[in-house]
């Protein structure tokens, strides 16, 4: 790459459709009444579609500005695929001028996307009888003071923590997806585990949350439970994260998706994507825009409707004609 170009950016994989009712196969698209449905239409194989319609239009001349396909897998199980990517770019002399990244925003811009880190948290205890409880050590309970914990923090972000008014929710979140332990009702739990999540708006720093949980944990409840136990253990098991995105609205590359897209507003989004990857770790200035809803993600009888499609490839087609500018 001796050339500073243009990134097209998208992954293909999707999630799963068990337990989904479809009122048509999931993985054969179907064109009803002007939507394509199936699963992955609109997250976000629209926008690859609309990539690789373009690709005889940008090998049709030299560009003067190169664009780079980049599709990813493993998007949907914490941004995986892509890093390894990501990493080969940065290390490289010209980095391109802007990446696009297509998840659905309806092609309207969005600037910015919360970033996030989730954890899986185990607590191992001492069993004992309920009738002497005391003697044991129950991870349940431990496992609920941290759940408690999260729940305080997540009431203090809404309240107290920075806000960002272009987010649909505009402060940071907290949130517990899962909690299990125990055995019986009579038996004090030695084993309990939950999962949890944080989402950030630019002016919070996710690490730093995190570890307020794990200091509670540590320094609050450890000690206590060693006293009876000393193999009473929290281990905390990171499960994904990424940084969040936050580019300025005047910067040089949301200026360009404006003008493809035809658009004068921008705005962000609370759900977590790859440009924040390519625009913190390998220094590539991101845009989200891509066709479809997001509303329409992940559920049965997901769509794409045509005109969106045909959004999207009027966007490519655009950037094409501005890589041949000489």
């Amino acid at each position: 790459m001796d050339r500073a170009g243009y990134v097209l950016s998208g992954h293909t994989d999707v999630v799963p459709v068990d337990g989904q009712d479809w009122s048509s196969d999931p993985f054969t698209l179907t064109e009803r009444d002007g939507r394509l449905y199936g699963r992955g239409a609109c997250d976000m194989k629209g926008f690859l579609a609309a990539c690789l319609a373009q690709v005889p239009a940008m090998v049709a001349q030299p560009l003067e500005k190169p664009i780079h396909l980049a599709f990813s897998y493993d998007e949907e199980v914490g941004c995986i695929g892509v890093r390894s990517m990501i990493a080969a770019l940065a290390g490289r002399p010209v980095l391109p001028l802007a990446c696009f990244v297509g998840e659905p925003t309806s092609m309207n811009v969005v600037i910015g996307h919360k970033g996030k880190r989730s954890q899986r948290v185990i607590v191992k205890g001492l069993a004992c009888h309920s009738s002497l409880a005391p003697k044991g050590v129950n991870a349940v309970h431990a496992a609920a003071r941290i759940v408690a914990k999260i729940a305080d923090l997540a009431d203090e972000l809404a309240a107290e923590g920075p806000q960002d008014a272009l987010f649909d929710v505009t402060h940071s979140t907290a949130h517990v997806g899962a909690i299990k332990g125990g055995t019986a009702l009579n038996i004090v739990s030695d084993h309990a585990e939950f999962i949890y999540e944080i989402r950030v708006v630019g002016a919070d720093d996710v690490d730093a949350l995190v570890g307020r949980i794990e200091t509670y944990a540590r320094t609050e409840l450890l000690p206590r439970m060693k006293q009876v136990s000393p193999d009473a253990e929290f281990i905390f098991e990171d499960l994904s994260e990424f940084p969040g995105l936050d580019i300025a609205p005047d910067h040089q590359a949301v200026t360009l998706a404006k003008t493809l897209a035809g658009r004068n507003g921008h705005a962000k989004v609370a759900y977590g994507t790859e440009a924040g990857l390519f625009m913190v770790r390998g220094g590539i200035p991101s845009v989200i825009i891509g066709p479809g809803d997001i509303e329409q993600a992940h559920k049965p009888d997901e769509y794409l409707a045509v005109s969106e499609l045909a959004a999207a490839c009027t966007f490519v087609g655009r950037l094409v004609e501005v890589a041949r500018v000489i």
